[in-house]
């Protein structure tokens, strides 16, 4: 059966998603969500991850994770196997706890916003659930990493890197004035969230990769790079037309113009 490719770099940003099995839950109580979050710690530290940002819904969880050492796979492995593990045990199941292959978007962390684009749909995720009364601030939901930002930075995991959204948040310093000031502009974000359904949420639930032109022709390339037998989805696909359409141009001499945009999509993130 095709496969999403997964595409492994040194310094690659990954929005990653996964839901129970049968959408059933993956946190039966709050000491579940402690041992989830307990053994994300233990999986940063063997792999050197940073977190972004991170929230855990009731069956499924969010992360934004960046990772130094290219090793997403091997990481994954680790962390969803050892959780699951964990759980049935401390429950007294057994079998599946995640429904198939986790869900991964790569995103350009240069500094375009992209960045921030993700850490606040994922910190949003309570308000789109409806799980916080309007009069409760984004904070009070306490499975995010959202309240993490709002603290002084030793009350944080050391795997939270915190720096990048404060950059794209325009947050001069990581100090109390400035995390006020990024909760006050999160909260009319929010606010837009109640009101409509944005169209970067889409994009983000349908993409593959989220960035500028130069970002996703570069992933093409590396994809191109990786293509295998056990490889065969639509990224594998746009690959090939670019290179298609590469050669062309290049035996024309550019009289054609630049290639057309194609759009890679996979099943939807929610």
């Amino acid at each position: 059966m095709p496969r999403q490719l997964r595409i492994e770099y040194e310094g690659a940003i990954y929005h990653l998603m996964n839901r129970g099995d049968r959408r059933e839950p993956i946190f039966l109580e709050d000491s579940d969500r402690e041992l989830f979050l307990k053994t994300l710690d233990e999986t940063c530290q063997k792999t050197n991850w940073q977190v972004h940002a991170y929230c855990l819904m009731k069956n499924h969880f969010h992360l934004v994770v960046e990772t130094p050492r290219a090793n997403l796979i091997t990481g994954m492995r680790w962390f969803l196997g050892t959780y699951t593990a964990r759980f049935n045990r401390w429950h007294k199941l057994f079998g599946h706890l995640f429904s198939g292959r986790y869900k991964s978007l790569i995103v350009d962390g240069s500094g375009t916003g992209y960045l921030k684009t993700v850490c606040d749909y994922v910190h949003l995720n309570p308000v789109r659930a409806r799980l916080l009364p309007e009069a409760e601030p984004l904070a009070a939901y306490r499975w995010s990493s959202w309240p993490e930002y709002l603290k002084k930075p030793r009350q944080r995991p050391p795997w939270l890197r915190t720096d990048r959204l404060l950059g794209d948040w325009n947050i001069p310093r990581d100090d109390g004035v400035g995390r006020r000031a990024m909760e006050a502009a999160m909260e009319q974000r929010r606010a837009l969230e109640r009101a409509r359904e944005t169209g970067d949420w889409k994009r983000l639930r349908r993409g593959w990769c989220l960035g500028t032109k130069e970002f996703r022709k570069d992933l093409l390339e590396r994809i191109g790079e990786k293509k295998g037998e056990q490889h065969h989805g639509r990224e594998l696909k746009e690959s090939d037309e670019q290179k298609a359409e590469r050669l062309v141009i290049q035996l024309l001499g550019g009289r054609d113009g630049q290639p057309r945009n194609y759009v890679a999509n996979q099943k939807g993130i929610e």
